[in-house]
């Protein structure tokens, strides 16, 4: 194990601003997609399960890259690390910006994944250059940042997409992510590497990871159909139990482990972690139905929207996200994590099984998308902070990855999910699914996302690692 020899460079609010602003830029592209799902699915002729699997196609890579990334971060330099990546996301954009057809997009959205491990590597740099207090502010900022790019992102991303092309929401923020990059690179100090155990990269625990997030997804897609194809999704069961017990004997054996089994195994950050889970599905479920609620075309329900409209139906619910990462962590540091994400699940239930039981108008949706996207907001940026802040300085890529992993898990089985009940819900032959399809679907993320509440009653007011 080395040490870095020289102690950091201390940096200044222009370097974090730059953080801030890649983070703007990277969550702006990430969210693109989630208003133009129903303009996608008709531009490039996608069943609403392809539209589910477009819609966290990118999430799963972030699954499979964050922890990798974080782990990096810890033992090498940060910024070189993140540089890397970002590099690596510009290619995504750029491939997404140019895709004619939809497996060349989802490509382009495997390549833009990356992007979900810049935020432990943002972690890192801000709490190697800057003092305890300080760094928790800043990591709000960040944090805050890149759920503002995500309202950037919904707003403009119909208008982009009907007055110019599809291509062009995809573009735009690529181009802005690349001269952020630029900026970071110039204005971040470059550190010695960090701590190092000599040990390389755990690829048999990252194929393991990729085969059982990707077996996850076919399950899912798969179960509108369990009546007619049984067996194979039996066999898919098996496969991904098989999948998980081999992941779970690798991890536990690997010198150096993508994922330290060890850390979650700590009683603080393996609850963060299944809050996080079920939170995040609950919320991903509500981003992909209230949409195609918006664009459904019904008989006495749904309201017909465009690309446009829904953008700006979805702004206030981005606000709102916007406005939970600052008070989340105010709130955590004042009342304790427990306190904050209380609030959240209740106010985020509340919020699913009000749209469930009243969504005639449109003010219906876009009241309960905003309850739901404050609710998400808070619980997260509570759960992150909380963690980034209380393991180990040398821990801190890792034990923030396994919240970000929980993160972008539950929110690809929550669009999943989502996208499997439209589809079973859809008459042979019609592409309208039955409202009773959308009413499921917000009771079932409601109650999921209710029992987060008694593993709330188990933790401890803050969450200590």
């Amino acid at each position: 194990m080395t040490t870095s020899l020289a102690p950091p460079v201390p940096i200044g609010k222009a370097a974090v601003g730059a953080l801030g602003i890649l983070a703007l830029s990277t969550g702006a592209l990430e969210s693109v997609v989630a208003p133009t799902i129903p303009l996608l699915e008709r531009e490039l002729d996608m069943s609403q399960s392809e539209g589910a699997l477009l819609s966290i196609i990118l999430l799963i890579t972030g699954a499979l890259i964050t922890p990798l990334a974080g782990k990096l971060g810890d033992r090498h330099d940060g910024k070189r690390i993140l540089i890397r990546l970002m590099a690596v996301v510009s290619v995504g954009g750029t491939v997404s910006a140019l895709a004619p057809n939809l497996p060349v997009l989802l490509v382009g959205q495997v390549l833009q994944g990356a992007m979900i491990g810049a935020l432990p590597l943002s972690f890192i740099v801000v709490r190697e250059h800057l003092p305890a207090g300080e760094s928790k502010v800043a990591i709000g900022v960040v944090s805050g940042l890149f759920v503002g790019g995500s309202m950037v992102g919904m707003l403009s991303a119909g208008p982009v997409a009907e007055q110019l092309s599809r291509h062009w929401m995809f573009a735009l923020p690529t181009v802005a992510v690349i001269g952020a990059t630029l900026l970071v690179n110039r204005l971040m100090p470059t550190d010695p590497p960090g701590r190092s155990d000599g040990s390389g990269i755990d690829w048999p625990g990252l194929l393991l990871l990729s085969g059982m997030l990707s077996t996850l997804m076919l399950v899912l897609a798969l179960a509108p159909e369990a009546g007619s194809q049984p067996l194979a999704l039996v066999a898919l069961v098996l496969v991904l139990a098989a999948f998980v017990a081999g992941w779970v004997r690798v991890e536990r054996r690997a010198a150096a482990p993508m994922i330290d089994l060890r850390m979650l195994a700590r009683p603080a950050i393996w609850k963060a972690c299944v809050l996080t889970f079920v939170i995040c599905l609950g919320a991903t479920m509500a981003v992909y139905l209230i949409p195609q609620l918006l664009d459904e075309r019904g008989d006495g329900y749904g309201f017909r929207a465009g690309a446009t409209e829904i953008g700006f139906f979805l702004l206030p619910g981005a606000i709102a996200a916007t406005l939970a990462g600052p008070l989340g962590g105010i709130g955590e540091r004042r009342f304790g994590s427990r306190a904050v994400v209380d609030t959240g699940v209740v106010m985020m239930t509340v919020g699913l099984l009000a749209v469930a039981a009243v969504h005639s108008e449109v003010w219906h949706l876009v009241v309960g998308k905003m309850l739901i996207a404050l609710a998400n907001g808070l619980c997260v940026t509570a759960m992150m902070t909380s963690t980034a802040t209380a393991v180990d300085q040398g821990d801190t890529g890792i034990a923030t990855s396994l919240i970000l992993v929980s993160r972008v898990v539950g929110s690809a089985v929550g669009g999943q999910l989502g996208g499997a009940l439209l589809t079973a819900g859809t008459p042979s032959g019609s592409k309208v699914a039955a409202e009773s399809a959308y009413v499921t679907g917000f009771v079932v993320a409601g109650v999921v996302v209710s029992l987060a509440l008694f593993v709330t009653r188990t933790m401890s007011k803050g969450v200590k690692a």
